[in-house]
């Protein structure tokens, strides 16, 4: 590529340097005949023919001193270090000395020499071309006219344990000589007028010959635009990159090379003017006018170009290009800033080459996104949309996407719209309007293939919100599209929606719901049971039946691995109670359903029990053949009688009674120990014979029942005097009814004559009367048996009283003196016999246990004799006050009792010793 076809811009500031303190041109070289020139370190350096060095700092103030006694022929400036090797002649001949300076050293006011050898290849004097030194300071290379390479090793700044040998032998004069680090190998670039070499220092000096062509002194120099640095050489047809191992590209700038350097990045280039006369000596009014040239090569643009007279030499330093021209003069150019660059370029509309000059200059990234904006909106003002469309698309993540959206809303520009709505969602930054948007466009297109694209392609990343995208497809009806995403991305809520409400296949929504997890599964049988019940009653009670016993997704095996392992897999069961309500419309379903439950969960709930015998009642009631009537009403029973049964009594017996289903109905009367609900159904039914049956049955739970029956019976003006007859005989057996009330509640039937109740009104009678026998007897006898008693004590207390047992009551031996007697006779003991058995001296041991209940007794009514406020209220609260009275009365609340200690076991003994 010509360089006549490169953009050419001024990209550069020229400017005399002047003296800061006497603003006038530095001219302070004017009088030097310079000979050779290096910079770095933060100063420029300058030798001449008489042997001295010149320093200038930035200040331009200029220093020198002496460093040869003829000449300086080479300088070479290291970067890390301040260390400067010089080239020179000391005398007449040829007679090249290296010398090496320490810059920050002084002595006698000059910089410290550490370092002079003498550079002659072998024993052939010939002069220096070219100079070279590592950075490392352990390799230098010295170049000769006779096309000799001298490679020292060693640290180049002492002269001792340096060696030297000669690595490269040519007819033709070194030009160049360049070392480049690749990894741990070092290699040495050798240019001559005729050849391009690389020289391994590290494999024993092994050569490569790089091309047969070689270039001129000065125009070789190492690239620094990345860290893969590249081998520059100049030549007159072209400006080639090489690399250890071959050549690389090459640009074609025609015209003579003089001199190649490298200023950051760019590629400067001093060449002959050729509008003017060629190059010759400065003589009289003669000029040699060189031309200056500066190229960006990544960019491929030309950022300087100017013609100078006699270019000396350029140096690069404190960020400028200074140029030391012919007439001794000193000239900067200054670089422009990358925003004035740039605003050149968007002036004159060349957004690429701003783009490509920016990310060059590590522009900061918000910066990129302004160039890209102001492009596309070039772009687009100028119609080119397609353009406009991916410069806009750069743009994402910094500038607003509504910006870029608003342009292209008309239908015309939908297909740019799409492509930047892609690449908005690729970026993981699109919104869900964005993703409604663009699967809008899809289908405005009617564009199935990128809908697919987008949708349906497997194991591609998701860059979209699913759920914004089934909404869109779905309301667009796009069905396939929305049911894949939702399946794909287990949005289960969705994939039921568009099944089971769009498109309406109940089975495979029905499969579907089968796969989910427990709780999943649960939650949409609760919201879609109605409608699968209504369209697949079969499937979905067969689900069901799974879903409340022991639930496992249809796709997944019955006995995972670690129930195969010996462990116990846990669980899942739904209350089937939770799901009676989707049986609305279907009876029959719900009746198959809940008796699949109580049979493999008997525990199952009070509800689920309730419902399934209102179910069986209200198919009874609606059974019009006798025999399926008999069937559901022995079922029913069953159900009612069957012991795990957990139905609510209260609840079953409504139900019942609301069906008229008698048997059930005395059944939870029974169960429920409503023995007199009982009798009175049967009363209220007329059926005289089951009274009497039902209190033969249960009278003996509930006594009063017999009286319930007495009181039906005597209302009754129905010939019933067999049954009356019955209930007279169990009242008078059981003495359930004082014979007045019989005969008082048996006044109110006319046909009760006095036959009914003759033979028990004679008996009561009699029974009284023999009662009242009996009393009379005891109270005869009590009243003798008092009266002996008194007798008796009295007899105790006024007389004496003579002992004639003759064996001990203990151990039934004949008594022997010492013995115990008891006034209680007769007993009497030993007194080794009383003393071991008797717990109380004063009591006699036969008696004692006797003696003891009476006097607990009689503690026990003096203890409740002075409870007058329990005893009045109890009066006020019984039925039968005289009851009340009675008991207090026995328990001689109302007597004032006399405690008898002084009973016969208990009189003083006598002792007979």
């Amino acid at each position: 590529m010509a360089f006549l076809q490169w953009r050419r811009f001024n990209f550069f500031e020229k400017e005399v340097v002047k003296n800061p303190e006497t603003d006038k041109v530095f001219d302070e070289l004017k009088d030097v005949n310079i000979s050779v020139c290096t910079s770095g370190r933060g100063q420029l350096v300058i030798g001449d023919y008489e042997g001295n060095l010149y320093f200038i700092n930035r200040q331009l103030h200029l220093t020198q001193f002496k460093a040869y006694e003829i000449r300086v022929s080479h300088l070479y400036q290291l970067k890390q270090n301040n260390i400067l090797v010089s080239v020179g002649e000391d005398e007449q001949g040829v007679n090249p000395l290296i010398k090496v300076w320490n810059l920050d050293k002084t002595e006698r006011g000059s910089p410290l020499c550490t370092r002079i050898s003498r550079a002659i290849p072998g024993n052939k004097p010939t002069q220096v071309s070219c100079l070279t030194v590592h950075d490392n300071l352990n390799y230098m290379a010295v170049g000769f006219d006779n096309g000799s390479v001298v490679l020292f090793k060693g640290d180049v700044t002492r002269e001792r344990n340096s060696k030297s040998r000669v690595v490269y032998e040519n007819p033709s004069k070194i030009t160049g000589l360049i070392f480049r680090s690749v990894g741990k190998d070092i290699f040495l670039f050798i240019v001559t007028e005729n050849e391009t070499v690389s020289v391994n220092l590290n494999l024993k000096d092994q050569k490569s010959v790089l091309e047969k062509m070689g270039a001129k002194v000065a125009c070789t120099v190492l690239s620094d635009t990345n860290q893969d640095n590249q081998v520059v050489i100049g030549r007159s047809d072209a400006v080639y990159f090489y690399q250890p191992d071959g050549r690389g590209p090459c640009l074609a700038f025609e015209g003579e090379k003089l001199q190649l350097h490298w200023f950051r990045g760019y590629l400067v280039i001093v060449g002959k003017e050729t509008k003017l006369q060629s190059r010759a000596p400065i003589l009289g009014n003669n000029k040699v006018m060189n031309l200056l040239t500066v190229y960006d090569i990544q960019n491929k643009f030309i950022a300087y170009s100017a013609p100078y007279q006699e270019v000396i030499d350029v140096m690069c330093e404190w960020g400028s290009l200074y140029i030391l021209a012919g007439d001794r003069k000193l000239y900067q150019l200054q670089e422009k800033d990358t925003q004035t660059k740039l605003d050149m370029l968007f002036k004159k509309n060349n957004y690429t080459l701003a783009i490509s000059l920016a990310k060059s200059q590590q522009y900061d990234h918000d910066g990129l996104i302004d160039i890209f904006t102001q492009y596309g909106d070039h772009l687009y003002s100028k119609g080119d949309h397609d353009g406009a469309i991916d410069q806009y698309i750069r743009t994402i993540g910094k500038l607003e996407a509504s910006y870029v959206i608003r342009k292209f809303l008309d239908a015309q520009r939908i297909h740019n719209l799409t492509k930047y709505l892609q690449a908005l969602h690729k970026a993981q930054l699109a919104t869900e309007e964005h993703t409604t948007l663009l699967l809008n466009c899809y289908t405005k297109l009617k564009d199935v293939s990128k809908l697919d694209e987008f949708i349906m392609t497997k194991d591609r990343e998701i860059d979209f919100d699913v759920e914004t995208a089934i909404k869109v497809c779905r309301q667009a009806g796009y069905h396939k599209h929305a049911l894949s995403l939702a399946e794909k991305h287990r949005k289960h809520e969705w994939y039921l929606k568009i099944q089971l409400e769009d498109i309406k296949e109940y089975q495979k929504g029905l499969e579907y719901i089968g796969k989910l997890e427990f709780e999943e599964c649960e939650d949409n049988l609760r919201k879609y049971g109605k409608i699968l019940m209504t369209e697949v009653p079969e499937q979905t009670t067969s689900l069901l039946k799974i879903l409340c016993t022991d639930y496992k997704p249809t796709n997944k095996p019955l006995v995972d691995s670690y129930s195969m392992e010996g462990g116990h897999s846990l669980i899942l069961k739904a209350k089937a109670e939770d799901f009676i309500h989707i049986f609305v419309n279907n009876s029959i379903k719900l009746t198959e359903f809940l008796e699949h439950m109580i049979a493999v969960q008997p525990n199952s709930s009070e509800l689920v029990y309730n419902t399934l015998l209102e179910l069986y009642l209200h198919d009874m009631v609606h059974k019009t053949e006798k025999t399926s009537r008999l069937a559901r009403e022995k079922k029913t029973l069953e159900l009612l009688k069957n012991p795990e049964a957990r139905y609510n009594i209260d609840q079953a017996l409504i139900l019942c009674q609301m069906n008229n289903f008698k048997a059930g109905i005395l059944y939870l009367y029974e169960k429920a120990h409503l023995y007199q609900q009982i009798i009175r159904y049967h009363m209220e039914q007329c059926e005289y014979g089951l009274v009497i049956k039902g209190c033969e049955k249960f009278g003996a739970q509930d006594p009063n029942l017999w009286i319930q029956a007495l009181s039906y019976f005597a209302r009754k003006e129905d010939c019933c005097k067999p049954q009356l007859m019955e209930v007279l005989s169990q009242i008078d057996r059981r003495n359930l009814l004082p014979p007045l009330l019989v005969i008082q509640t048996l006044a109110h039937n006319s046909t009760a004559t006095l036959s009914v109740v003759k033979d028990y009104i004679i008996r009561r009678l009699q029974l009284e009367n023999d009662q009242i026998a009996e009393d009379e007897r005891l109270i005869k006898q009590y009243r003798e048996d008092s009266e002996n008693k008194k007798v008796q004590i009295e007899d105790l207390k006024t007389s004496a009283k003579i002992f004639q047992a003759s064996k001990c009551n203990i151990c039934n031996h004949p008594l022997e003196l010492p013995s115990v007697h008891f006034l209680c006779e007769p007993h009497s003991y030993h007194q080794h016999c009383f003393e071991s058995y008797s717990e109380n001296d004063n009591e006699c041991p036969v008696c004692a246990a006797e003696n003891r209940k009476i006097m607990d007794i009689i503690r026990a009514q003096e203890q409740t004799k002075d409870i007058h406020e329990t005893f009045h209220n109890q009066l006020e609260r019984a039925p039968d006050g005289f009851s009340v009275v009675a008991d207090y009365f026995g328990r001689g609340v109302f007597n004032k009792v006399t405690l008898i200690t002084d009973s016969p076991s208990k009189q003083p003994y006598s002792r007979m010793a």
